[in-house]
């Protein structure tokens, strides 16, 4: 008995990608080297932020997606932090408002100008302070406006609102170690973490409970 080797062709064999000219990149950006597992960058369709090397704190750079090419060291950047940023993430709502989640413990929300930054930014909109550790991990809520999720070294789960700096919910003792990620539902009605003990939990953040 013969088995015939079935292959099956692929419509994409002679597609070829085409490499993206150096004009159209970012060229010359120190983006952070600190050990931390994170994208350390964020778009949404108006800017490009970066999270960059700054001495004395933490700083990311925010360009415009137009601003191709070598960027200039000396280009502005918002450091409001006193340590090193770890964590950006873009509103849904607004594209000139992102947040950032820093070793100094505090979460800050930045207003950036309408063609982006002309001096460094130093001054956020509000600071979110709450964690007892460094915040690795800040995601905005995909439905409802002012609202954020960010996530520590100290294992707890806060939801901000970012409108009056309040919390409104404190997640505390659903993880037993640090959260690596955090990812809201559609909806928003229930997020996933996945956590350094091996699990991923669905959790229903008005309940305080996890659901799966």
């Amino acid at each position: 008995m013969s088995f015939r080797k079935v292959v099956r062709q692929s419509k994409f064999r002679h597609v070829f990608g085409q490499p993206v000219k150096t004009e159209q990149c970012y060229d010359d950006i120190r983006v952070s080297r600190v050990t931390w597992d994170s994208t350390f960058c964020a778009v949404n369709p108006s800017f490009v932020a970066i999270i960059v090397e700054a001495s004395g704190g933490g700083a990311f750079l925010v360009l415009p997606l137009h601003k191709t090419g070598r960027i200039d060291k000396s280009y502005p950047t918002v450091c409001g932090h006193t340590g090193p940023v770890l964590d950006i993430d873009w509103c849904p709502h607004n594209d000139h408002v992102i947040a950032s989640g820093s070793e100094d413990c505090t979460v800050m929300v930045w207003q950036i100008p309408e063609n982006g930054l002309s001096q460094p930014l130093t001054e956020p909109v509000v600071v979110l302070e709450g964690h007892s550790k460094r915040v690795g991990i800040v995601t905005w809520h995909p439905t409802a406006r002012n609202v954020l999720l960010s996530a520590g070294c100290d294992n707890v789960v806060l939801i901000w609102n970012v409108g009056t700096a309040e919390e409104l919910y404190r997640l505390e003792g659903l993880h037993p170690d640090l959260i690596y990620s955090v990812s809201w539902s559609r909806d928003g009605s229930r997020f996933c973490t996945a956590c350094k003990d091996k699990s991923v939990r669905v959790i229903d953040p008005r309940r305080g409970t996890v659901v799966a």
